[in-house]
């Protein structure tokens, strides 16, 4: 049987009707995705290759926020399937973003939890970013300034200061992820939030938290009583 005989396009067709009457919930993981796939290839039963998929990054979350190279690397994945779960991710964050845009960050705090889990939880290298805020709070920037870890060598207090400068940024939030899924903060961590703090306090930038991310939840240094 070929695989675009009537009874996979019936299949696909049982599928999306699903998803128009009952929404995200009413499909399983691997059925959003062989639908996914179906699109990118449509000649093809996909419903294999996203349980293979699944299976291989831990879920659709590792899925999703896998690199173009790692999907390339299952077998059965092309540039185009490939792209088109990379464009779904850029699509999720796009809308998570947005939702963060739109208030002031500090009463939207969950919302920005949200987003910066989905893009940073899974990432198989440590990435630090930084937020800029305006005096009201409303996020200016999102920055990604390095790759690597969070110790002095790699995050250096005078380059998160002079951008902040730069902006006019009233305040700054620090994120960075741990490959390990555990989000507790190291002593590296810790050391680096205080110095970013007390440079910034002597200029008037206010640094309102530092965020750990990992894929076992989060750690707020503020919170924790770090800053």
């Amino acid at each position: 049987m070929s695989a675009d005989t009537p009874d996979n396009s019936g299949h696909r067709a049982r599928l999306r009707q699903r998803l128009f009457e009952g929404g995200p919930d009413a499909l399983l993981d691997h059925e959003l995705i062989e639908y996914l796939l179906a699109l990118a290839i449509p000649r093809r039963d996909t419903k294999p290759l996203a349980k293979a998929l699944l299976a291989e990054f831990g879920g659709i979350a590792g899925l999703l926020t896998a690199d173009a190279e790692a999907l390339a690397r299952v077998d059965g994945m092309g540039e185009t399937s490939a792209a088109a779960l990379k464009t779904a991710h850029a699509a999720a964050l796009r809308l998570l973003r947005g939702q963060v845009a739109e208030r002031p960050v500090l009463a939207n705090w969950q919302a920005l939890l949200d987003y910066l889990r989905a893009d940073m939880a899974h990432h198989a290298i440590e990435r630090v970013r930084v937020l800029h805020l305006n005096s009201k709070n409303m996020l200016i920037r999102d920055e990604l300034m390095w790759t690597g870890s969070t110790d002095e060598a790699a995050v250096h207090v005078r380059e998160v200061i002079r951008r902040a400068i730069d902006l006019g940024s009233a305040a700054i939030i620090l994120v960075h992820n741990h490959p390990s899924g555990d989000p507790s903060p190291s002593r590296a961590d810790i050391d680096i939030t205080r110095n970013i703090a007390e440079a910034g306090k002597r200029l008037g930038i206010a640094l309102h938290d530092h965020v750990v991310i990992g894929t076992q939840g989060h750690s707020s240094l503020r919170a924790m009583g770090l800053i």
